[in-house]
């Protein structure tokens, strides 16, 4: 058949031509076969106008398509895909182009998704599922997601991702691991960071009241709850639980082994290794710290955040 849909093979499109050419009504004739009586008129014309060829299936693409994306800019959209790694609503802002369009641009074109992609290199490293269950708080401050992401620490002069895993210099243990602090609002998706050399309880807490300091700068007060996973430094901690009850705050837990239910800080951290972490090969791991608070200004006042249409999470607070 030409489409799914399609009533008729070409051995039906025969047989409804051979039954109208040997005298029987086309009514009679579309309802025998199941169809319209438009559909037998189209193919009794067409096999009069071009014989047996005129039956066999086509194309149904139309033959002008004033309004199709250029080729100029099919290559541009995946050339900035490639080179940027980023999604269809960025990529359409910078090329003034619509977002749905990008998107189709970069499936037609067989695009793996951000997900699966190295944030350095670009290469498909790995496959992800997709949740369907969506949720946001109505207001700032009802919801504070809470984690924790360890990132190895870069020695002087670059590591692997610079030298490679075979050739870096100076390679050896011990290096340890930063532990980047993170804390996201639910409603604005305003972001505040530390990077810390352990995720101890006291280290904890001292996040918690910096970052709810931070968030009372923005108007986001009082934090009603927090959100973490079933770490032992958030579920036992008594320094942990001084700052909740200091803020006022409730503590939710995660369901055991679900990290997607933190979703909106385990999405900023994705975005952190990708945009920040691992944006470029940096030579020493006092360059890649230094470089965290300009990005965190750029996500909270400039970056576009598609689950906000496209602006940024500083536009969802009051100006006044």
């Amino acid at each position: 058949m030409g489409h799914a849909n399609a009533r008729l093979t070409v051995h039906g499109r025969r047989l409804a031509v051979d039954r109208v050419d040997a005298g029987h009504r086309v009514a009679d004739v579309a309802a025998q076969l199941g169809c319209s009586r438009t559909t037998i008129y189209k193919w009794v014309a067409r096999h009069r106008a071009e014989g047996p060829t005129g039956l066999v299936h086509r194309s149904s693409r139309p033959h002008r398509c004033p309004r199709q994306i250029s080729p100029e800019l099919q290559a541009a959209v995946i050339r900035l895909r490639a080179s940027s790694r980023r999604g269809q609503d960025w990529i359409a802002a910078e090329l003034g182009a619509c977002p749905a369009t990008v998107g189709r641009v970069i499936r037609r074109a067989g695009l793996p998704r951000l997900a699966e992609l190295d944030a350095l290199t670009g290469a498909r490293v790995r496959r992800v599922g997709r949740s369907a269950r969506r949720y946001e708080r109505a207001a700032p401050g009802e919801l504070i997601h809470v984690d924790v992401k360890k990132l190895g620490r870069i020695p002087e002069g670059g590591g692997w991702r610079i030298h490679g895993r075979s050739r870096r210099p100076k390679r050896g243990h011990g290096l340890g691991f930063d532990y980047v602090h993170s804390a996201v609002d639910d409603h604005t998706r305003l972001a505040y960071t530390e990077i810390h050399p352990d995720e101890r309880g006291t280290t904890c807490a001292g996040f918690l009241t910096r970052a709810a300091a931070f968030f009372a700068a923005h108007g986001i007060e009082p934090i009603q709850r927090v959100m973490t996973d079933n770490a032992f430094a958030y579920r036992h901690s008594h320094a942990f639980a001084a700052a909740l009850a200091t803020l006022g705050a409730r503590q939710v837990f995660i369901r055991p082994h679900c990290p997607w239910t933190n979703g909106k800080v385990e999405r900023f951290n994705r975005t952190l290794l990708r945009e920040w972490a691992y944006a470029q090969p940096f030579t020493s791991n006092r360059q890649r710290a230094q470089a965290l608070t300009d990005w965190l200004a750029y996500y909270n006042h400039r970056r576009r955040h598609s689950g906000l249409g496209g602006l940024p999470p500083i536009s969802r607070l009051s100006t006044t």
